[in-house]
């Protein structure tokens, strides 16, 4: 039997889970606004005991990207992802995420080829085209910015 690439994608569609976009969008904004409130909260939290601007918003990304691995290390994050979905993205912790998931899940092959090699598989090109931009914005930005 030839598989067209119709009769293929029936065969996924059939295969595939119906969802409902409306509730997952829902939920998905929901979790993401979430974690949102969490960091400013944690944010206020630090102002109001004193602590500065700058000092405030460093501690806030630290203890948002610690406990985005501590709940990764834990599984708790994959149970929060699976019902929330794109919501757990938002990003500084589901870069936290991506890091920690990957050196768990190659820590069997040790630490210098698991760890150390793959630990940044998945958000390996995040840095690179995130760094590659950057250059290239400011590249334009000092021939062409005001």
């Amino acid at each position: 039997m030839r598989i067209t690439p119709e009769i293929y994608g029936k065969m996924a569609e059939n295969a595939s889970p119906k969802s409902n976009s409306m509730v997952n969008v829902t939920t998905a904004f929901c979790v993401g606004g979430l974690i949102c409130v969490l960091g400013e909260l944690l944010l206020h939290a630090l102002l109001a005991y004193g602590l500065g601007t700058k000092p405030a918003l460093t501690w806030t990304s630290i203890a948002l990207v610690g406990l985005s691995s501590l709940l990764t290390g834990t599984g708790v994050y994959q149970k929060i992802a699976k019902h929330a979905g794109a919501g757990t993205l938002v990003p500084i912790t589901g870069f936290s995420n991506s890091i920690s998931s990957s050196a768990i899940e190659s820590k069997s092959e040790g630490y210098v080829l698991g760890v150390g090699t793959k630990i940044f598989t998945i958000a390996g090109p995040v840095i690179l085209y995130g760094c590659t931009a950057s250059v290239l914005y400011g590249v334009i930005y000092y021939f062409f910015g005001t």
